[in-house]
């Protein structure tokens, strides 16, 4: 893997010299644009919007509108001089129990190699968060941008997971949110019993994703025959109020006790 940024990590007074690597890849099948009836392949070009005219990528940079039609532009050196401690650390500025991080606030898991000479330091931080159960929230700077982030300790690996900021999350005031409904002890017994029927300990590796699986083979199909066959509908959620509730969650559940039995 190539890095993707090279830094330290620091909390107090220690500096742990890093490279961070993206710890996720795409999935999704490499799609590209072409013209139908040629299949003339298509590119994005960057275009002045004034002229028109094709625009060179080394002579594009980033800019900021102060005041309609006014820019000023700003250059790499200009970010690192805006952000110069940062763009070179991760620093930790608290220590917390990762129970109390709200998962919709995780984006984006990066993984943390020690540079050399830094083994130890690093071991030593990656064993002080495992004894004390410990995560570190951190502070650091990528692609021009400040970002937050959890580092942890996983199979013996420092991991940063970056997180949004509270600014970042929306707040759910304009949705529609039913208050209390006229719900039976039995619909509340037995969608619990249903939930207890399903419960099982989180593997990820039991999850794969099937939808580009059925995509790959839809395109391999097309690619032998010349046309996708068309599956069965799946019955969707878009159905409106189910009439029978109860009985609706007693086949569930009757369902789910047989699949568990089968394996």
């Amino acid at each position: 893997m190539k890095p993707l940024w090279e830094g330290a990590i620091s909390f107090g007074l220690i500096l742990i010299p890093v490279k961070l690597y993206k710890a996720t890849k795409e999935r999704k099948p490499d799609f590209h644009l072409v013209r139908e009836k040629d299949l003339c392949p298509i590119k994005y070009m960057r275009v002045c919007k004034l002229t028109g005219e094709e625009i060179p990528y080394n002579e594009i940079v980033k800019s900021y509108e102060y005041q309609k039609g006014d820019y000023i532009i700003l250059h790499d050196e200009d970010f690192k001089k805006a952000y110069l401690k940062r763009t070179e650390n991760i620093e930790i500025v608290e220590f917390t129990d990762e129970d109390k991080i709200d998962s919709k606030y995780y984006e984006q898991p990066y993984y943390i190699e020690p540079e050399k000479g830094a083994s130890k330091v690093y071991a030593l931080l990656r064993e002080a968060l495992k004894r004390t159960k410990k995560v570190g929230v951190a502070k650091y700077v990528l692609h021009n941008l400040e970002h937050l982030g959890v580092l942890k300790v996983e199979d013996e690996i420092l991991v940063l997971n970056q997180i949004r900021f509270d600014s970042e999350i929306r707040k759910p005031a304009d949705l529609k949110i039913p208050a209390g409904e006229n719900m039976s002890d039995k619909e509340i017994d037995t969608a619990i019993m249903l939930i207890d029927q399903l419960s099982a300990p989180f593997k990820p590796e039991d999850f794969k994703d099937t939808y580009t699986e059925e995509i790959k083979k839809a395109i391999e199909e097309k690619i032998k025959t010349g046309k996708i066959t068309e599956k069965a509908p799946i019955e969707s959620g878009k159905q409106g109020e189910v009439i029978n509730l109860l009985e609706k969650l007693r086949k569930s559940l009757e369902e789910a006790k047989k699949k568990k039995k089968a394996s």
